[in-house]
């Protein structure tokens, strides 16, 4: 079996590091894998870091897109990836999140007639002006095989169509997936949906322990400072939405020190423009995985338009307000430590959490389990 991963941003690196690191102990001589970065990230910070912080292999073909707007970007990840995929002929090709680097890469390989699995399938913030949520619904419209982080992606597909759920959708243990996929329906054109778990939450519980010394090198103290992320589109490029986003952040640092790792995509917006923030609130540059993990996990809050943030300030336990209108990630809300920051009181109320809700830790183990099945 040979499978192309097609990555280009830094969350997407996480993603793929998870599930190859699984793959290269299950393979046994007989997977081969191609990694394609299609250069969508292309800061360093964003991107090589990654790289260098997980031991990641130098791509196999670096596509060098960089940035545009997303028609362009899109196209050009299109034709990039389908001249790697004519030379390889992969027999399927993995994509990973909601990025144009997913949607492209979908659509090349779809066009070719090779398999498309998607990786974080079915999840929806039902707001069709974000440019995610396009990739996200067209992506799981031309894959072959959905692997889905929770139930609730599970009952998005349901809702759109979609009907050869696995297991009726449960998250079941590795060992009893891999007895069950015998009966697995592998005909028909429906897409395969399987109930995964998520591969971040792989990463989160391998690298718990490991910290860094980032609150001590920003003169910080436990649980006496909030984090800010921003880098969405749809909150970037609306002067409206910015405004009130800044009087928002101003506010919160009336209570605490705000550190806010700058995206490069905010940093235009917050550097030599006229965006009065609060001097509380410290720019500091895009931080590595391990460094941001250590600042979030001893930060009273975060206020974040990042989904993978929501995440990772659940498992943490650290109470998050989402910059955002909606989230995809709505089991964090129905938790209490999400808010949306529209609905934001000045506290939080967690109720009785399972935290299970994203898996166990083995998405990846599922993940290669039924690639190997059907490949």
């Amino acid at each position: 079996m040979k499978i192309c991963h097609i990555i280009g941003t830094r969350p997407q690196f996480i993603k793929y590091f998870a599930l190859s690191n699984v793959i290269k102990t299950r393979e046994q001589g007989r997977i081969s894998e191609v990694l394609i970065n299609t250069g969508q990230h292309y800061d360093y910070n964003m991107s090589d870091l990654f790289f260098e912080e997980f031991e990641i292999a130098t791509p196999d073909y670096h596509l060098g897109v960089g940035s545009n707007h997303h028609g362009r970007q899109t196209a050009d990840i299109i034709v990039r990836v389908e001249k790697v995929l004519l030379d390889e002929k992969p027999d399927v090709v993995l994509v990973y999140g909601d990025t144009n680097s997913t949607l492209g890469g979908a659509i090349a390989s779809a066009k070719l007639n090779i398999a498309v699995a998607h990786i974080e399938a079915g999840l929806r913030s039902f707001n069709r002006s974000m440019p995610e949520e396009i990739n996200r619904v067209v992506t799981d419209h031309v894959s072959k095989i959905l692997f889905c982080p929770g139930r609730a992606s599970v009952e998005n597909l349901l809702k759109e169509g979609f009907k050869a759920v696995f297991d009726e959708g449960r998250l079941i243990s590795v060992e009893d997936l891999t007895r069950s996929l015998k009966d697995l329906d592998t005909g028909g054109d429906s897409p395969i949906v399987i109930n995964t778990g998520d591969v971040m939450y792989d990463l989160f519980m391998h690298f718990r322990e490991r910290k860094s010394d980032i609150v001590e090198s920003l003169c910080l103290k436990e649980k006496e400072y909030a984090v800010l992320t921003i880098h969405r589109a749809e909150n970037i490029h609306s002067s409206q939405r910015m405004n009130r986003i800044v009087d928002f952040v101003n506010r919160m640092s009336e209570r605490f020190e705000i550190i806010f790792p700058i995206h490069p995509r905010a940093r235009e917006i917050f550097i030599g423009k006229n965006r009065r923030l609060s001097k509380r609130i410290r720019i500091v540059e895009p931080l590595s995985y391990f460094d941001f993990q250590t600042l979030l996990s001893r930060a009273v809050m975060v206020l974040t338009d990042s989904g993978g943030v929501q995440k990772e300030a659940f498992w943490l336990r650290v109470p998050c307000v989402t910059i955002r209108e909606e989230t995809e990630w709505i089991e964090t809300v129905e938790s209490g430590w999400n808010v949306l920051y529209r609905d934001y009181s000045g506290e939080h109320k967690p109720e009785d959490t399972d935290f299970s809700v994203y898996g166990d830790g083995s998405a990846a183990e599922r993940i290669a389990a039924v690639l190997e099945f059907l490949f």
